[in-house]
């Protein structure tokens, strides 16, 4: 399992790298929100990677997996939502200037949005971080559902946004675990390339789809995920 774990940590930064690219060149991935919310992730990162030598995953994999399950049911709720409308801009956000626009291919138009409940979204972040670095995931399914439903920020910045951080994150630990000597080159290598090419090309694709429709193949993905994390973490006690 500590292969496994290190061969993860690897692949997200591969997954990251292979189409963090691409959404930068077309402004879709806020690199100021990405680079503020790395303070929570990067943090509980490294707090989970100090935690995996002591504590036993099993109840996080539950609290953890039930929040998953809200979230998507929360996000169950706006799958008809293309944008977010009527978003307050947060006093933090408007001082770190974590608003921002892109221009949306399958709308064919420039969205211009907000961000709110930052520090709602912080918490999350940290939360995500401590996953990443306990389970060795890349924990982006949390990192999505914080800027979607607490910060309120459109579902492909989110997405984008989550993708550029993955890297960051799953670093942040995997030195820990390089250090362990839990990372084989002969396991990460391969592990690597296979997500790197599918990263490079899923990221074409989400910048031709509607917010709608990625909203559909994301929540039952969410879904799976947090009855995945429920299930083991009951079975695994």
């Amino acid at each position: 399992i500590k292969y496994a774990i290190g061969a993860s940590l690897i692949s997200v930064i591969a997954t990251s790298s292979g189409s963090a690219v691409a959404y930068i060149k077309d402004k879709i991935t806020n690199i100021r929100v990405g680079m503020f919310l790395e303070i929570g992730t990067t943090t509980g990162a490294i707090t989970g990677a100090f935690l995996g030598g002591i504590i036993t995953p099993n109840y996080l994999y539950v609290i953890f997996g039930i929040f998953l399950l809200y979230s998507a049911i929360v996000m169950l709720k706006k799958r008809h939502d293309e944008l977010p409308e009527n978003v307050p801009l947060h006093p933090i956000a408007k001082k770190l200037r974590l608003n921002g626009e892109y221009y949306d291919k399958a709308l064919q138009k420039n969205v211009v949005y907000n961000a709110d409940n930052v520090y709602g979204g912080l918490g999350v972040m940290y939360g995500a971080g401590i996953m990443s670095g306990l389970l060795g995931i890349g924990s982006g399914s949390f990192k999505v559902m914080a800027m979607d439903v607490f910060m309120k920020l459109p579902l492909k910045v989110s997405s984008a946004t989550s993708n550029f951080m993955m890297g960051v994150t799953a670093a942040a630990s995997a030195g820990v675990y390089l250090l362990r000597g839990d990372i084989d080159p002969k396991i990460a290598a391969p592990v690597a390339l296979g997500v790197l090419t599918g990263s490079t090309i899923g990221a074409r694709v989400m910048q031709n789809l509607k917010s709608k429709t990625i909203r559909k193949i994301f929540i039952p993905i969410l879904m799976y995920v947090s009855i995945q994390m429920i299930i083991k973490g009951l079975v695994g006690r």
